[in-house]
């Protein structure tokens, strides 16, 4: 299979990639050519492009992955900021919707990234792909706009939508991010900690990633969570425990608004986010639960 790839040097592209080079072909897409030997194993079945205009259509491929997005949490929002969020992410989809589209044989399938703050700030009720009841804030906006330019190829190919919660990965991303704090014994709950987070282990994501690219029953749009959601003081405990560390620090509400401004929105509120579609379609999670994660991620 070739596989035309965005944001592949990225945590979960990067994660693909290294998992199935052997099995497909990949062209990574990459606004600046870098080495590749800094973020994949082996480099025997990559090719990279530096810009879409190199494609006047992508009939070679068998598939699209989109992941490419400037992260959402790695700089204060400011006006400039939540332009290169949104812009990042609504142009090359749009871009890829359009050559989908001009293709005279369209790939299979494509699947484009989007996350679980499409729903919005919400309490603890369970969410699945039919919740509609969205709260209108930034995030929502982002991931609206992002999944209507993805569906504009839904004529010509199989579109898959991936509303993806938080990646726990020990290297990169969130997880890594927290570990200090914890190993140093200060980690603890944000605020009252009874906000939810939805969660899923790097190898559920890298996997159920091939199932919706290698199922063609699959389409419309999907949560890419762990069966089981927690609330942010059950996952400070089991990351604490994990550790053997304890878990007794508290972030107010009010410095966490401080340091981050409205960023923090993203982390003293959340969703209990269920993957109801996935389980439907009978993807089995190898980690569907939060300690066996951590302690597969942790105590390796």
């Amino acid at each position: 299979m070739n596989i035309l790839i965005t944001g592949g040097t990225g945590l979960i592209g990067s994660a693909f990639i290294n998992k199935y080079q052997h099995k497909y072909h990949f062209d990574i897409l990459s606004r600046q050519p870098v080495d590749l030997g800094c973020y994949f194993e082996d480099k025997s079945n990559l090719s990279w492009l530096t810009d879409l205009k190199q494609l006047k259509d992508v009939n070679k491929y068998d598939a699209v992955i989109n992941l490419a997005g400037e992260p959402i949490v790695n700089k204060r929002w400011n006006l400039e900021q939540k332009r290169a969020i949104c812009q990042s992410r609504w142009k090359i989809t749009s871009t890829l919707s359009k050559l989908i589209n001009d293709s005279s044989t369209p790939p299979n399938a494509f699947i484009s990234g989007s996350a679980i703050g499409y729903y919005g700030r919400q309490g603890s009720e369970k969410i699945d792909e039919s919740f509609d009841d969205f709260y209108p804030e930034f995030s929502h906006k982002i991931c609206k706009v992002w999944e209507e330019k993805a569906s504009l190829a839904q004529e010509k190919t199989r579109v898959c939508i991936m509303r993806t919660g938080i990646v726990l990965d020990k290297d990169q991303g969130a997880l890594k991010k927290m570990l200090p704090a914890y190993k140093f014994g200060l980690g603890g709950r944000l605020s009252h900690g009874n906000q939810y987070m939805s969660w899923i282990h790097i190898d559920d994501m890298v996997a159920a990633i091939e199932f919706l690219l290698t199922q063609s029953s699959c389409q419309g749009h999907y949560n890419l969570t762990a069966p089981v959601p927690v609330t942010n003081r059950e996952f400070s405990k089991t990351l604490a425990s994990t550790l053997r560390r304890p878990n007794i620090a508290t972030m107010p509400a009010f410095a966490l608004r401080l340091l981050l401004g409205e960023m923090s929105d993203l982390l003293l509120f959340g969703q209990r986010v269920i993957p109801k579609n996935l389980l439907e379609q009978d993807f089995k999670f190898t980690y569907p639960e939060l300690n066996i994660a951590l302690v597969n991620l942790l105590n390796k």
